[in-house]
């Protein structure tokens, strides 16, 4: 599903926002990461009507899309230097209206809600339909 995490430039993007932490530190590895597609990343809508998906090196290079786009940017950066993530779809009615992805740290799976200013490991409160896929 993730093909952009065997991207060159991806693994080289990732590789870069972490080059200065500690050996092993990685949960400030998904810290890092999740604030750079937070807020380097703009969020957009898609095109009217029509849902609209990029590559993940097309995100990097137009550094813009919507929550499944920073959904997958974020996991194709986390899962290029080893990490577990998965997508989570959640709604607030009938259907499913958002995504977020989650980073398996030592064992704990947190989510990282990258389309508002929220901290690592805040994510949307009460949904009341919840999927996840890991990848």
């Amino acid at each position: 599903m993730l093909h952009g995490k065997t991207q060159p430039l991806v693994r080289q993007q990732a590789l870069s926002l972490v080059s200065d932490l500690m050996q092993k530190d990685y949960r400030e590895e998904a810290v890092r990461i999740h604030k750079f597609v937070r807020d380097e990343i703009r969020y957009t809508k898609d095109v009217r009507g029509v849902e609209t998906l990029h590559t993940v090196p097309q995100l990097l290079q137009q550094r813009q899309g919507d929550c499944d786009d920073k959904t997958v940017l974020i996991s194709a950066l986390l899962e290029s230097i080893g990490h577990r993530t998965k997508l989570v779809a959640i709604g607030y009615g009938k259907n499913y209206c958002h995504v977020y992805p989650e980073v398996n740290i030592r064992g704990e799976w947190i989510g990282m809600e990258a389309t508002e200013n929220w901290p690592f490991g805040k994510v949307p409160p009460n949904p009341t339909k919840r999927m996840e896929q890991e990848i």
